[in-house]
């Protein structure tokens, strides 16, 4: 399985960007997908994550800091989950990872906003805003 992120970019505080993380080698509906960042000298942070435990469970998680900005979506026919970003704010500047966990489930909050229980990484892609 590979991911590969793209969309980042400099952009003002108040700005919007859209992210992408396009999945191969496997068809996306197979994972829990989840995004995290990793700014300078600080460890890396939980964002975002969604999973569908069945055809109609379907659990999604924000990081208290980007609710109600961030929004987590996936499109199955391109095998490509997003992250829109609005309303930017100078302290969301990190390089951004997708990443994919085989477990489903979803229910724990917890783990699943855990980035060691995740099997597969992106490379990043680096946003940075400025104030």
């Amino acid at each position: 399985v590979h991911l590969v992120e793209s969309g980042g970019g400099l952009v003002q505080a108040g700005d919007s960007l859209r992210l992408s993380c396009s999945v191969s080698g496997r068809t996306i509906s197979s994972y829990a997908m989840a995004w995290f960042r990793q700014a300078p000298g600080k460890e890396r942070e939980f964002v975002a994550a969604q999973t569908w435990a069945s055809s109609i469970v379907h659990f999604v998680y924000y990081a208290e800091s980007v609710k109600g900005r961030f929004t987590i979506s996936r499109d199955n026919a391109k095998n490509t989950e997003y992250l829109q970003m609005d309303s930017l704010k100078s302290e969301d500047t990190a390089v951004y990872y997708c990443a994919a966990r085989e477990d489903l489930s979803g229910s724990n909050s917890k783990e699943t906003m855990t980035g060691a229980n995740y099997d597969y990484w992106g490379q990043g892609t680096q946003v940075t805003v400025s104030s």
